[in-house]
């Protein structure tokens, strides 16, 4: 009996596995399919370093940013929730897998009758039980086909979440910045003007202009005193934002980089390499293949529920008065079932359709991730481009109004200019100013924007998608 369940488990298993599995087998689409070009619209075709990608955010050479980066890739709670969602991820994939696999359990019993009309006696018996569904026409491979492109998605989801945080850590530090530089701007401007206001309250007194002038000086300084508590408020929610990204509770987490720091300085030449490499980078894109290649095989799994099913169940057991005797007689039965739906009112095929039309759906959507990261870039990269160069005419633009305000503030002084002319090139000065700082955090910006849309901060995950 035991040869013969060995035989036929054999002969059920080289069967299962010469199948033929039903449904479209899945290959990857190409660039060209995609209507992905070869070069992006800046002319420049020079290949991104990997190294260089994968942590981009040293290229800024900034201590606190680099530690701060390191914190949150290790602590912040949104990366853990897809870390997560990856480990239930490949439990399915295994789930998907033992699916394949027959079952078996086993039983044991024993008891004791009491007779009151003779001797008392007792029985034993064990057994075995297996089951095996039998994947004839490769649906239960088609489902871990789709299991393991379902795990895969969620290695490239996790690899998403991670550039996300590292990029808007990037972002709130580079504001954080901004907003301490334009604060110790603002200071400067007050002591200037609080100087003006004496002067102007001087000349008043001494008859040499109209109270118009301290009027005036002190409109503007109470003004520029005004803007004070909104650049406070930045810098608090600033820091209050690093501090959840790095899974700190805002306060005291982030009190070391409450002391003004300048505006890191952003890296120059960065190599944006081809569109084509970019597909391969960005994580979101690969997600999105994945996804189109666990809908195809899907396709697969609902057109196996149309076929028939085949399974095997069998068992072993035995039974004797005492335990030395259970091994004397052991008997055994095995069982060979097939069943065909023969009709569901059209459910099985209707499935077989809608699946059909999922892939559709995710074909679509994959081409639109890749539109999209395309688009990404060469934003990116125009915006690099225009932060760059806005930035040089500002350095210009803050150079003449300085060199202005200190001869009005002599010409006011002396009494060669009146305080309105003073005030306009004044205000012109802490406006040029601020937008020098504002378009030097630009280009900070531009650049973690342009490294965001190449796909950087995620190629040292260990096997490029998991943990």
């Amino acid at each position: 009996m035991i040869v013969r369940w060995r035989y036929m488990t054999a002969l059920a298993a080289s069967a299962a596995l010469a199948a033929c599995s039903v449904g479209p087998d899945y290959r990857p689409s190409t660039p060209g399919d995609l209507g992905v070009p070869a070069t992006y619209s800046d002319g420049r075709a020079t290949a991104a370093d990997p190294a260089e990608l994968a942590a981009w955010w040293k290229g800024f050479d900034d201590p606190a940013l680099d530690g701060l980066i390191d914190q949150a890739i290790a602590a912040n709670l949104d990366i853990a929730q897809a870390q997560a969602r990856l480990r239930q991820a490949r439990e399915a994939s295994v789930q998907a897998g033992a699916d394949l696999l027959p079952t078996a359990g086993a039983s044991g019993r024993a008891g004791r009758s009491i007779d009151s009309q003779g001797p008392d006696s007792s029985s034993y018996s064990l057994g075995i039980d297996a089951d095996w569904q039998l994947d004839l026409f490769g649906g239960g491979r088609r489902a871990l086909e789709a299991a393991r492109a379902d795990e895969a998605a969620s290695g490239y989801d996790l690899a998403s979440v991670r550039i996300a945080i590292i990029a808007e850590l990037a972002t709130n530090y580079i504001q954080l910045r901004l907003a301490q530089q334009q604060l110790g701007i603002a200071g400067d401007t007050l002591r200037y003007q609080r100087d003006n206001h004496d002067i102007a309250r001087w000349r008043v007194q001494a008859g040499l202009a109209s109270s118009l002038d301290e009027e005036q000086a002190r409109t503007q300084l109470a003004q520029t005193e005004a803007s004070l508590p909104e650049l406070r408020t930045s810098i608090r929610g600033a820091l209050n934002r690093i501090a959840v990204l790095t899974a700190q509770a805002p306060g005291a987490a982030t009190a070391s980089l409450e002391a003004a720091a300048p505006i890191p300085a952003a890296p120059s030449g960065i190599a944006a390499g081809f569109p084509a490499d970019t597909l391969r980078q960005r994580p979101d894109v690969r997600s999105a293949e994945r996804g189109l290649a666990a809908a195809t095989a899907r396709v697969g799994v609902a057109q196996a529920q149309l076929l028939p099913s085949l399974s095997l169940s069998g068992s072993l057991g035995t039974s004797a008065l005492t335990t030395g005797g259970l091994f004397d007689a052991i008997t055994g039965s095995l069982f060979a079932g097939i069943s065909q739906i023969l009709f569901d009112g059209g459910a099985r095929a209707s499935q077989v359709r809608s699946q059909q039309a999922a892939v559709d759906g995710a074909y679509a959507a994959y081409r639109q991730t890749v539109l999209t990261a395309l688009e990404d870039v060469e934003n990116a990269l125009t915006a690099v481009s225009s932060a760059d160069e806005r930035s040089g005419q500002l350095a210009i633009a803050r150079e003449a109004a300085n060199n202005s305000a200190i001869l009005a503030r002599l010409q006011y002084q002396s009494g060669l200019t009146d305080f309105q002319t003073l005030s306009n090139i004044e205000t012109s000065l802490l406006s040029s100013s601020n937008s020098l700082a504002s378009s030097r955090a630009a280009q900070a910006l531009a650049v973690v924007q342009l490294y965001n849309a190449l796909g950087g901060g995620w190629q040292t995950i260990e096997n490029g998608n998991g943990e």
